[in-house]
């Protein structure tokens, strides 16, 4: 890797312009859902006052989990000491504050009276998870942001180290603090659980990972900047012990709700018998978002778009997780009366069915296209992405056909070595 690191912006103008229209569209049609749903009321959603966190939430809560991971590439690097890693630091702080800001956008449109907004930004109830996570927020974005300074500025890169440092413990305190939410909701039998916490690092770790994989490969090919192998290998190691730790807190936390008999009921709906949630668990969270993904990552003679794939797969499995998380969580009734049993009009008792409507499924994309155009146009006028990650470029033949080789094969390898 070379010593000297060359930043330069993105160039293509028609892939930065096709990308932003197609990322604009999607924005501009949640932005149509949320003008809708606000008017109307979320009576027109598949929302009700069981389902209180529809798939707006599932979305904005995926995008805040992988902000944090998205910058584990930049703590290894400064924290860690991985020079490796040094030309992927600031792209690392660039795509974690864009999920973020995709992440709460959706949040706050989807809280029903984002009017008020001013009133939550400025009256606290220290006791509740999440005006503790206001100021996690924000402090994030702070410290992400001086930590990208540091970063950038050559006359503060001695700097880097320490600052990175504070961005690591901070990004590990805002992802205990989101998956406490859950963790502190003890009227829900299907959280109420301190392996919450960890269990949503190591979520964060693999999903935040993965979207920056996706990134790094898609910028560096439309701009045919090389990519080399030794950083990609590493990468994908990386990205699948991630996956692993996450398949293990998953399996940790139902064994241990299976343990205790009065979870017994709440698993069986989730791992069983639960319709949607208990396939969105098996074959969306377990076989697409971990499985598939590490026979991807781990079998011999790995390529390229089998990483692109296995990424992508990893993305669709978080969201599956959220699913499972937050929308099962709710479905399962609450016990109002423990040990009585309690029956009304209001189908106490009665699991609840959930079905997104048109304007959440609008609402809840608009959020990664929100993270994909501000990425997209801070590439654009902002120089973090490196001119070049190749092991050790070489002369190629004019007029050798481009193809998918396994990593490792450099002499083969068209996208290391650009025309």
């Amino acid at each position: 890797m070379a010593t000297h690191i060359a930043y330069r912006e993105l160039g293509n103008r028609s892939a930065f312009w096709t990308l932003f229209l197609l990322a604009g569209v999607f924005v501009a049609a949640g932005l149509v859902a949320h003008v809708v749903m606000e008017h109307h009321g979320h009576v027109i959603t598949g929302m009700d006052n069981r389902i209180v966190w529809g798939l707006p939430h599932v979305f904005a809560v995926f995008l805040i989990v992988a902000a944090s991971g998205a910058l584990n590439v930049a703590s290894t690097a400064s924290v860690f000491g991985k020079t490796i890693y040094k030309p992927l630091a600031p792209l690392s702080g660039l795509v974690s504050l864009c999920l973020l800001a995709g992440g709460l956008a959706v949040l706050v449109l989807d809280l029903g009276r984002s009017d008020r907004m001013i009133v939550a930004a400025t009256q606290y109830n220290f006791k509740s998870i999440f005006a503790w996570n206001i100021f996690l927020y924000t402090g994030f974005y702070a410290v992400v942001g001086v930590y990208l300074w540091m970063m950038l500025e050559k006359r503060f890169n001695k700097y880097s180290s320490a600052v990175g440092t504070a961005a690591f413990i901070w990004r590990l305190v805002l992802t205990t603090g989101t998956g406490s939410i859950f963790g502190f909701l003890i009227a829900r039998e299907a959280y109420q659980s301190a392996i919450m916490a960890p269990m949503f690092i190591a979520y964060s770790l693999a999903y935040g990972t993965a979207i920056y994989l996706i990134v790094l490969m898609i910028a560096c090919r439309i701009e045919a900047r090389p990519l080399g192998d030794e950083v990609l290998r590493r990468l994908k190691n990386l990205t699948a012990t991630f996956v692993a730790a996450s398949l293990y807190f998953c399996a940790a936390h139902h064994l241990t709700n299976l343990y205790f008999t009065r979870n017994h009921a709440v698993e069986a709906f989730i791992l069983v018998d639960g319709g949607s949630i208990t396939q969105s668990f098996w074959l969306g969270q377990v076989l697409i978002g971990g499985v598939l993904p590490l026979a991807f990552l781990l079998a011999p003679g790995v390529t390229r778009c089998r990483i692109l794939a296995a990424c992508m797969a990893i993305v669709f499995g978080g969201l599956c997780q959220m699913y499972v998380t937050i929308i099962g969580g709710q479905a399962w009734p609450m016990d109002l009366f423990p040990g009585y049993s309690a029956t009304s009009s209001f189908a106490d008792g009665v699991i609840q069915q959930y079905s997104p409507g048109l304007w959440e499924i609008l609402l809840a994309f608009s959020g990664l296209a929100i993270a994909a155009l501000l990425m997209v146009v801070a590439l654009r006028v902002l120089r973090i992405l490196p001119e070049r990650l190749d092991d050790a470029p070489q002369e190629v033949p004019l007029g050798d056909a481009p193809q998918e080789v396994p990593l490792g094969d450099a002499s083969r390898d068209p996208a290391q070595h650009p025309r």
